[in-house]
């Protein structure tokens, strides 16, 4: 960037690289004060909203979680992320694309709405990072991922629920079900599959491979970074992270808390070492902020979609050698 932009980078930035100078309280919000484009040459990751909450089964609010991580995201565009030591748009073209629009007073339609919102972007070839809106999110997102990187994707969930209890109509929206149709649908592998922080039951998992939240406690991220690893190998897979795999206490503003998760600093260990994965596509999900405390849950979501970005940044260096 030739010239060094002083407020409102979202909106005033000339080119897809490069970060502006912000105050951290002010200006027009965008996720870490990336540029709002609907325009896709030349970008490497597409990060977009898709404010639904239509699907949940206990409290709503996640309508208005990408609002709320955007506005987290704030102060990771001030300094280098922690732990990476770099600006990763000095090297990664990133985009808001801004929130992908539905009728919500229309619900058949939600589903290939969004598949169509990411059939648009992978087209141009970027990469998708996601902002949620419930976890159903996810299954029209896995069908658009499906058809450009090939059947079937391994997933890597981090969750408090498995999301695999059985549903087989065809129109349901279901922040509980929509795995189980993935892998009926032949979407995802469930033996190159590994769902990590799980603290709820369902009689049939189905096949993939439960890293519970008290395994994670006894046996420490390098163990679950290594089971990750071995399950999934180089496999093209999907990461979705639902915010209730944290502990209440870390993350509280959610739909659907249980106690016993993952503390956040458990959580960033793991996401942070993702970066053996082929990863094809990611989303951060389930931030409710009307039940957040001091906007923690916000904050721990931005953090992590960070450094989602960061992966890709360096996924990116490696491929170009």
């Amino acid at each position: 960037m030739s010239e060094m932009i002083y407020g409102d980078g979202a909106i005033r930035r000339p080119g897809l690289y490069g970060s502006s100078i912000e105050n951290t309280y002010a200006g027009v919000l965008s996720f870490m004060r990336r540029t709002y484009s609907r325009e896709l040459n030349g970008v490497d990751v597409v990060v977009s909203g898709v404010p639904l909450d239509l699907s949940t089964t206990f409290r709503s609010g996640a309508r208005l979680g990408p609002q709320a991580i955007r506005a987290a995201s704030v102060q990771l565009a001030e300094l280098k992320p922690y732990p990476w030591g770099f600006d990763p748009f000095d090297d990664l073209a990133v985009i808001d694309y801004g929130d992908c629009w539905f009728d919500a007073h229309n619900p058949l339609s939600i589903k290939p709405t969004i598949v169509e919102h990411a059939r648009t972007i992978l087209a141009s070839g970027a990469k998708m990072l996601t902002l949620g809106g419930d976890h159903f999110i996810t299954y029209p997102l896995l069908i658009a991922h499906a058809e450009k990187y090939g059947k079937p994707l391994a997933l890597l969930h981090f969750d408090a629920h498995c999301d695999t209890w059985p549903d087989d109509s065809p129109d349901s929206l279901n922040h509980g079900t929509m795995f189980y149709k993935a892998i009926k649908d032949g979407l995802i592998d469930p033996a190159k599959s590994v769902q990590v922080g799980i603290r709820t039951w369902n009689d049939d998992f189905m096949g993939v491979k439960v890293l519970d939240a008290p395994w994670v406690h006894d046996h420490g991220p390098e163990a679950v970074l290594a089971e990750i690893t071995r399950v999934i190998g180089d496999h093209p897979v999907y990461v979705t992270f639902d915010i209730d795999c944290l502990d209440p206490s870390a993350a509280p503003g959610t739909g659907t808390p249980v106690p016993g998760g993952l503390s956040s600093a458990q959580a960033l260990k793991i996401v942070r070492n993702l970066g053996g994965l082929n990863i094809v596509g990611m989303d951060v999900v389930e931030v409710a902020p009307s039940y957040d405390q001091s906007e923690i849950t916000a904050i721990a979501a931005a953090h992590i979609a960070c450094d989602m970005l960061c992966l890709l940044r360096n996924q990116k260096l490696a491929r170009q050698g």
